[in-house]
C-alpha cells in the first residue's frame, strides 16, 4: 500500500479525436490507457494502476478523490489522436547508410529501411514509421525537418561491409569469363 505523498504520476496525456478521449497515465515508466470513466471511478482506477504497475494507489475520500482526479484531467497534456499516439519525446536510436541511397533507421529493437528519397520526405518517413514501427513521428516545420534529417545523416554510421566482401579484392566479371567458357590459357 502507497501513503498518500508516495503516488505522484509522472504525467498524464489526453488523446482527442475520433470522437473519443483517450487518457495515457505515465507511472514509474509505464504507460496505462484508461477511459475518463476509467479515471473517474477510484476502484476502478486503483485496480488497473495495481494489474498494470503493480502499485496500489491510496483510498481517498470520496470527494477527495474526485476533486483529485478533476485537477488531474484539468492539468493533462493535450495531443490530438492520430493511427498510434505522437509522443513528443521521439528519437530514433541510430540512422545506418548501406551506401547507394539506401538507410536503416533503428528504433526500438526495429531496423526499418528507408530510401534517401523516403527519408528526406516527412510525410513518406512519418508513414513507413507508422506502417512498420507502430508510432507516427511529431510533425515538424519543414526547414526544422530537413534540419533534423541533415544532422542525422550527417551523424550516420556506415554498414560495416560483409565479411565475405571485405576480404575479397576488386574483381570484375570479366576476370572470370575465360575459366567460365572452359578456355584454356
Amino acid at each position: 500500500m502507497l501513503f498518500e505523498d508516495e503516488f505522484v504520476i509522472d504525467r498524464l496525456v489526453k488523446y482527442v479525436g475520433n470522437g473519443r478521449i483517450r487518457w495515457h497515465v505515465e507511472f514509474r515508466g509505464h504507460r496505462m490507457e484508461l477511459t475518463t470513466g476509467q479515471i473517474k471511478k477510484q476502484p476502478t482506477f486503483r485496480r488497473k494502476i495495481l494489474e498494470q504497475a503493480g502499485v496500489l494507489p491510496p483510498q481517498r475520500s470520496g470527494a477527495g478523490y474526485r476533486r483529485w482526479a478533476l485537477d488531474l484531467r484539468k492539468n493533462a497534456i493535450e495531443l490530438p489522436w492520430r493511427d498510434s499516439p505522437v509522443d513528443i519525446d521521439f528519437a530514433i536510436d541510430r540512422l545506418t547508410g548501406h551506401g547507394d541511397g539506401r538507410w536503416t533507421v533503428e528504433y526500438q529493437g526495429k531496423a526499418i529501411k528507408f530510401t534517401s528519397i523516403k527519408l528526406r520526405r516527412q510525410v513518406s518517413f512519418r508513414k513507413r514509421m507508422l506502417a512498420k514501427a507502430k508510432v507516427l513521428p511529431p510533425e515538424l516545420a519543414p526547414s526544422a525537418y530537413r534540419k533534423w534529417m541533415d544532422w542525422l545523416i550527417h551523424n550516420a554510421s556506415e554498414a560495416a561491409p560483409l565479411a565475405g566482401e571485405a576480404s575479397m579484392p576488386e574483381k570484375s566479371w570479366l576476370d572470370d569469363l575465360p575459366e567460365l567458357a572452359g578456355w584454356q590459357k
